[in-house]
């Protein structure tokens, strides 16, 4: 029985068919003498981009950082660990764009620590979160996002269920005119939002907290803000807002100063815009609290608002806890 002979082609493609798939490394590093390609990562060869590492780690990998350096704008598709620790400056430079843009499946978890994230005065949005189920921000300045008719530094518009951590940050020098902030909270038609921002600070920049819920009808925006400071922005402090038939704008602030910001330290808009307030110094702002159009300000009878410039203000109701 004479056994046919494979042609070269064809034995290359069934031992090529047999061969298990190379998986895709679940840790992969970047440096300034690194290099771009469809291999790099390894120590002794790494990545030159945060993007770049993320198109070769593994869904769920980490991005670690070797040398100081600007590694680049990066959007995001998939659960992913960007650390620095200790390697030095570890910047993301962008001019007239977004720096981070994250728009992943709806189980993914992004991490983010230890960067620089600075818009050079004419980036757009330093971290634009669109789609994900949970992103961490830790030990993070962002920066100088003042594009014209844009400049956030992080924005946070989802259409699924998202979750927003933030602590150990400093957020400050971003918006570019009116509607502009530090941080905005906005849930796309049926998106909703969880969000803590403990050990922040706000600083510098147009608003510097921006809780919307006049553009969905699902469950909205709920967020601490906890052991923070809110200082020094153009406009209000914290605001608040939403409408009747939309989704609640609300907000829990413990232990946080609000102080020295030029219009209103801490503002409630609309029948869905709540604020629950415990612990926190409310100073030298244009007014202190306030709240207009159905807003709703409730103390604990634990706050500290007095000598702003204007009226300081009182909450519509208190809470008893038992």
């Amino acid at each position: 029985m004479r056994i046919p002979k494979l042609s070269t082609v064809a034995l290359a493609s069934l031992l090529a068919l047999a061969a298990p798939a190379q998986a895709a490394p679940t840790k992969v590093w970047v440096s300034k003498s690194g290099a771009d390609g469809p291999s790099c990562g390894d120590v002794a060869a790494p990545c030159a981009t945060f993007q770049q590492a993320h198109n070769v780690v593994a869904r769920g990998g980490e991005i670690g950082v070797l040398t100081p350096g600007d590694y680049g704008t990066v959007s995001v598709e998939q659960s992913v660990n960007i650390t620095n620790d200790g390697s030095g400056e570890a910047s993301i430079l962008a001019g007239n764009i977004d720096a981070v843009v994250i728009f992943a499946g709806n189980g993914d978890i992004v991490s983010l620590r230890g960067l620089v994230i600075d818009g050079q005065e004419t980036g757009a949005v330093g971290i634009a979160i669109f789609q994900v189920s949970a992103v961490h921000v830790q030990n993070c300045v962002i920066r100088n996002f003042e594009q014209a008719g844009s400049g956030y530094g992080i924005t946070l518009n989802p259409s699924n269920n998202t979750q927003l951590f933030v602590s150990d940050s400093i957020i400050f020098n971003n918006g570019s005119g009116a509607g502009t902030a530090g941080v905005f909270i906005r849930p796309g038609a049926t998106g909703s939002a969880n969000v803590v921002l403990d050990r922040v600070h706000l600083e510098n920049n147009v608003v510097g907290l921006w809780v919307d819920g006049t553009n969905s009808t699902g469950n909205g925006t709920h967020l601490v803000i906890r052991d923070s400071v809110v200082s020094g922005n153009a406009g209000d402090g914290i605001y608040a807002v939403s409408a009747s038939g939309k989704a609640p704008a609300f907000v829990f602030a413990e232990r946080t100063s609000v102080v020295n910001n030029v219009a209103a330290g801490i503002l409630a808009n609309g029948p869905r815009a709540t604020y629950l307030l415990h612990g926190n110094v409310v100073a030298r702002n244009g007014t202190g609290i306030g709240a207009g159009n159905g807003g709703q300000l409730i103390s604990y009878g634990t706050n500290k608002v007095n000598n702003n410039l204007g009226t300081d203000g009182i909450p519509t109701g208190t809470y008893s806890p038992l």
